[in-house]
């Protein structure tokens, strides 16, 4: 085997994590390599599934206590907070998340839910404008969109 094939050989491989790490780059999660490796993470992903908001809550504040840094984890126990009806501690919440990564598009999009189900459209709105800037063609946008024409 003469030295370009075997180049061709191993550049594939390289180039073929690079091209999955742009794909997973496009779910909701910025670290889903990290969070896949946590078991109250996971934990809490599959209470949301089931809508155990309680134990989804319970899940990602034991991640969040362990890893302060984790905007995902802050971010779904957020949404598990806000399904409970906890709108003061899901601001908190999804607060803590942006602060970590303003750009955080679940984030953006569930905060903004937060707000038209607490009848402030404006701050919903502004949530999308954020939104916009970041990708507006990403399915948050769409969502939060949709949400706030049907709000008027």
């Amino acid at each position: 085997m003469n030295t370009l094939t075997l180049r061709k050989l191993i550049a594939l491989p390289i180039l073929s994590l690079a091209l999955a790490g742009a794909a997973l780059a496009a779910d909701i999660q910025t670290t889903p390599v990290e969070n896949a490796q946590v078991d109250d993470f996971s934990i809490g992903k599959k209470a949301i599934d089931a809508k155990n908001w309680s134990l989804a809550v319970s899940s990602f504040s034991k991640v969040v206590a362990q890893n302060p840094k984790n905007a995902d984890a802050y971010n779904y126990l957020g949404y598990s907070s806000r399904w409970m009806g906890k709108y003061d501690e899901a601001f908190a919440a999804y607060g803590k998340a942006l602060a970590l990564d303003p750009k955080h598009k679940g984030a953006l999009e569930y905060s903004g839910i937060a707000y038209l189900k607490t009848g402030q459209k404006a701050q919903a709105e502004a949530q999308l404008v954020k939104l916009q800037a970041i990708c507006a063609s990403c399915g948050e946008t769409a969502d939060l969109a949709k949400a706030i024409a049907a709000a008027k």
